[in-house]
C-alpha cells in the first residue's frame, strides 16, 4: 500500500474514532488519535495474516494494543479489515457491547488480549513471542508512554533479550502525556532509548507520524530477524496526542474526555479538509 493511501485511510479513521466516542460520550480520543498512524501501518501494510479468513493459521502475525484504553482506533481498523461491522461503532462502552471501552477477549475472541490495566501487553507479547518461536509469526505490542511507568513493562523489558526474541517488535506511542498531565513532568522517562538499549534491545526513533518512517522502521525490524539478530526491536515513535484535531493536539484535557456533537464537527472537518489536502 502506498503512503498516501495508508494517510487517506488513518483520516478515516480518525473520523470513526471521533464518532464513536462522542455517540458513547465517554472514551480516550487523545491516545487514539496519536497511535492511529501506528496502527494503520502495522494493519494495511506490516502484519501477515491479519485478515479474517486467517485468523486460524499459525504463522500470522499477532497485535497487542497493550495501552488498551485506546482501542477505538483498532475498532476503526477491525471495521475496514472486515472483522466487524462498523454499526457496531454506535454500541461502544454499552453495557453486554462487543466493543468495551478496553479490549474484551471474551466479548471479542478476535483481539489477541484483554488489556487496559497497564502495563501488562509487553509480558503478554512476550510470551506469545516464546511460543511462536518455531513459526514465522512475529508479534507486536503497541504501548503508552505514561504507561511504561509501571515496574511490569521493565520486567518484561529485562527479560525479552535474555530469550532471543527477535519476533517481537514493541512499539512505544511516545505522546508525552498521561492522565495526570505530561510524561516528563509526572514521572520523566528519558532517555528511553538509551535505557531500553542497555537492556540489550535493538531502538528505532521516528516520528509516530510519518509514514514513510513508520514502514523503514518496521523493514528494519524485519530485517534484523532475517540476518540472525537475537534482539527484540522498540520502536520509539514520538506522536502528538489527539493528532490530527487543533484544538485536542498536545492538550492533556482530551485523554479521556469525549467531544460534544459540535465539536466532533468541528474536528472532523479539519479532519476532511487534510485529507482534501492531501
Amino acid at each position: 500500500m502506498q503512503i498516501q493511501d495508508l494517510a487517506n485511510l488513518s483520516r478515516e479513521f480518525r473520523i470513526s474514532i471521533l464518532e464513536m466516542i462522542t455517540q458513547a460520550k465517554s472514551g480516550h480520543p487523545g491516545g487514539s488519535l496519536s497511535a492511529i498512524d501506528l496502527i494503520t501501518t502495522l494493519f494495511f501494510s506490516e502484519m501477515k495474516g491479519a485478515e479474517p479468513h486467517r485468523m486460524a493459521e499459525p504463522n500470522r502475525d499477532r497485535f497487542i494494543l497493550s495501552k488498551g484504553h485506546a482501542v477505538p482506533a483498532l475498532y476503526a481498523v477491525l471495521a475496514k479489515k472486515g472483522f466487524i461491522s462498523s454499526d457496531e461503532f454506535k454500541t461502544l462502552r454499552q453495557t453486554g457491547s462487543r466493543l468495551q471501552g478496553h479490549p474484551d477477549r471474551v466479548r471479542l475472541p478476535i483481539v489477541e488480549a484483554s488489556t487496559g490495566s497497564l502495563g501488562q501487553g509487553l509480558s503478554v507479547a512476550q510470551g506469545m513471542a516464546l511460543g511462536l518461536q518455531a513459526t514465522s509469526a512475529r508479534v507486536y505490542c503497541l504501548m503508552g508512554d505514561g504507561e511504561i511507568q509501571e515496574g511490569q513493562i521493565w520486567e518484561s523489558a529485562l527479560s525479552c533479550p535474555k530469550f532471543g526474541l527477535s519476533n517481537l517488535c514493541a512499539i512505544l506511542d511516545a505522546n508525552n502525556g498521561q492522565i495526570d498531565g505530561p510524561v516528563d513532568q509526572v514521572m520523566p522517562l528519558e532517555p528511553i532509548g538509551d535505557k531500553w538499549r542497555a537492556f540489550g534491545w535493538h531502538v528505532i526513533e521516528i516520528n509516530g507520524h510519518a509514514f514513510d518512517q513508520i514502514l523503514s522502521a518496521f523493514q528494519e525490524a524485519r530485517d534484523l530477524q532475517t540476518q540472525g539478530s537475537k534482539k527484540p526491536v522498540l520502536i520509539v515513535a514520538r506522536t502528538i496526542k489527539g493528532k490530527g484535531v487543533s484544538f485536542m493536539e498536545n492538550n492533556i484535557a482530551w485523554h479521556g474526555a469525549a467531544p460534544s456533537p459540535e465539536q466532533c464537527q468541528q474536528a472532523i472537518t479539519e479532519i476532511s479538509r487534510g485529507n482534501k489536502n492531501g
